[in-house]
């Protein structure tokens, strides 16, 4: 698996950057994608950028779109609130206003067109289905379905010896499993922001979603979360 080009989702959060670090762990030529989509904040993008060069990233293309033309989320409508909640019993069940629809959809698309202009069949999500916001496209069912269309509906897949794999690494992990794992591959976790609704130079809200499910997994650890001063 030596020197296999993967492509990796980096947002510059917390799953995102572990996910780079396991990408990079198991042998593969990280190809670093993120997105400029129309967000709340750019923040984000600096700590991706920082993130590819630590890991070595052979590139790091950053795609700009603008999902906030159609609004419909917290995260793209700036005339819609982020929720905030005092502690993680205030996250609901309900699928919250910060989904932003057909994001992760949209952002694997542009994945796997990156994967096959470099003849990767590898692509790295940093997905997770137990301590998250509830969103739909974050779950198996939906990274299983997605690797299916992948393989039908590109000349890499149809002609290739190898089916194109979306690997999810993180998707059955809790908060704190996957800074366990992070933490023993050298992530620094003060490179990352995970806050949908950061201060001044990023500085984490501590009562969105985001943060709370981070702060509860560092809790459960023992250790404080490094990116909070």
């Amino acid at each position: 698996m030596k020197n296999k080009k993967a492509v990796v989702l980096l947002s510059g959060g917390l799953d995102s950057a572990t996910c780079l670090a396991i990408a990079r762990n198991d042998g593969f030529e990280i190809h670093a994608i993120s997105f400029q989509y129309g967000q709340r904040h750019s923040y984000e993008l600096d700590r991706a950028k920082l993130l590819a060069e630590q890991f070595g990233a052979a590139s790091h293309q950053v795609v700009e779109i603008n999902l906030g033309q159609f609004g419909g989320s917290a995260l793209t409508d700036p005339s819609l609130e982020v929720p905030k909640s005092d502690d993680v019993t205030g996250i609901g069940d309900s699928i919250p206003i910060t989904y932003v629809p057909a994001r992760n959809t949209v952002f694997l698309s542009l994945a796997l067109a990156y994967s096959e202009t470099i003849a990767s069949k590898d692509i790295f999500i940093g997905v997770n289905a137990l301590d998250y916001s509830g969103y739909p496209d974050c779950r198996r069912e939906y990274i299983d379905a997605f690797e299916r269309m992948a393989n039908l509906a590109t000349k890499l897949g149809v002609e290739g010896n190898d089916a194109i794999k979306i690997h999810t690494p993180l998707v059955e992990l809790t908060k704190a499993q996957i800074i366990q794992r992070g933490l023993s591959l050298g992530v620094d976790y003060a490179l990352t922001l995970s806050c949908y609704d950061p201060g001044r130079g990023g500085i984490p809200c501590k009562h969105c979603d985001a943060c709370l499910l981070r702060l509860k997994g560092f809790s459960e650890n023992g250790i404080d979360d490094p990116s909070i001063v």
